[in-house]
Order: structure tokens, then C-alpha cells, then sequence
């Protein structure tokens, strides 16, 4: 089945994979971290991209972050993997690609999901067993948002800044959000759009990206339309 085009919307976020070949390891240690992130954080910066959440696994990363225009993302991450790849092969002694394809993206209903798909990211390494608690992952956007550390890669999304006037109970409550505990339904929620590229919001939500960008965002109804028999 031919996959659905690319879809933006103006500092609408969106929440990215990016994958290694065959899920081969991306990151064999903290230095390819480092240079990684470096060169993301000039990607972005380079093309308006603003990142709010990100994390950084053995052979994935998630991105949440607000295009601000439709190349974006695109030019981010292509210019990211081609220097990232270089960088790796030469240091690794390998030829040919690092990634898996194409990045996957979902387009998010901040006022929705946008926390949501935060603590989903951050908590990722916690529910792949790596660690007990987000703080205790170094490659993540969790010590930026949780106040333990400043992270010039990552620039607070309007929502995040709202939970509270001052820094410290703005940390707090999102510390407190982070703990909340996260159903199997909201996961899989995540999981199906991020891959799938569905839309993450309500019905509303929905409809105005639909309108907006003239592409379809959410699945077909399952199973053959009833037939309408004839007066």
C-alpha cells in the first residue's frame, strides 16, 4: 500500500522516530551521543525547528518538537542523518546507510497529548528495562523539563510553561506528571499513530488537519459500507 504524504501544520507538534537499519545500534557509546546531539541542536536551530522532548536509545531516537514551516523537519533530519552517518562510518570503519527509511511522524493536539507523548519519550528507556527512573537516562529532554539540568537543545513548548508561574512549581508539577502512571490504551494510542501516521487528537482536531493539509489522517471505517437497497 502507497504511504500517505507528509503533513504540516505551522507550530502544530510532531512527534518523530527515527530508526536504525535493521535496528542495528545508532549509538555505541556517550561520544556518539554527544556529537549526535550537537548536530542536531545545529540542524534544528538552522531550520526553526523547536524540540521539547527527546531521547535518545541504543538504536532509536523520539523527537517531539514544532515545525515552523513545512521543510522543516525534513531539512532538519536530512541534515542531521548525512552528517551523523558520516561521522559513524568513518569512526566505525562501515560503509552504507544507518537508518531504517524514512523517519515516522504523527502530527499531536498539543492541549491533548502534548505531555502525554513528553512522559512517553522520556520514560522510554524505563520501560525498555535500561533504567529505574528517567533522570538516570543521560540521553533525554527529562533533566531539561524535570529542572535538574539546562538543555540548550530543548525549548519549552507555550503548555509547558503554563503549569505554573514560578520554575520551581512548574518543575514540580511536571515531575509529578512524569510519575502519573500511563495505561495500555494511551501507548498504544501513541505507538499506532507515531507508525502510522495518524493524526493524535480528537474528532475536531481531525477535521481541521484534514482541512487544513487535504490529506486523510486518521483510518478508513473497518469492514465494506452497507449497501442501501432501492424504495
Amino acid at each position: 500500500m502507497a504511504r500517505l504524504p507528509r503533513y504540516f501544520v505551522k507550530n502544530v507538534p510532531q512527534h518523530i522516530i527515527l530508526r536504525g537499519n535493521n535496528r542495528q545500534v545508532i549509538f555505541a557509546n556517550d561520544e556518539d551521543c554527544l556529537f549526535f546531539k550537537d548536530a542536531l541542536h545545529d540542524a534544528a536551530k538552522r531550520n526553526g525547528l523547536a524540540i521539547h522532548a527527546y531521547v535518545f536509545m541504543t538504536n532509536h531516537i523520539h523527537v517531539l518538537a514544532s515545525p515552523a514551516t513545512e521543510e522543516c523537519i525534513p531539512k532538519t533530519l536530512q541534515s542531521l542523518g548525512r552528517r551523523y552517518v558520516q561521522y559513524f562510518n568513518y569512526r566505525y570503519q562501515r560503509t552504507g546507510t544507518l537508518w531504517e527509511g524514512r523517519y515516522r511522524a504523527t502530527i499531536v493536539e498539543a492541549e491533548t497529548y502534548l505531555f502525554e507523548c513528553m512522559r512517553y519519550i522520556e520514560l522510554n528507556p524505563v520501560r525498555a528495562g535500561m533504567v529505574g527512573h528517567p533522570s538516570e537516562h543521560a540521553w533525554s529532554s527529562y533533566h531539561h523539563n524535570a529542572g535538574l539540568m539546562v538543555d540548550a537543545l530543548v525549548k519549552p513548548h507555550r503548555l509547558y510553561r503554563a503549569l505554573a508561574v514560578s520554575e520551581e512549581a512548574r518543575v514540580s508539577a511536571y515531575q509529578a506528571l512524569v510519575q502519573a502512571p500511563m495505561d495500555a490504551e494511551m501507548l498504544k494510542t501513541i505507538r499506532e499513530s507515531t507508525n502510522k501516521g495518524w493524526a493524535m487528537g480528537g474528532g475536531r482536531f481531525k477535521s481541521k488537519i484534514e482541512t487544513l493539509t487535504d490529506r486523510r489522517v486518521a483510518p478508513l471505517p473497518k469492514g465494506r459500507p452497507k449497501r442501501q437497497e432501492s424504495d
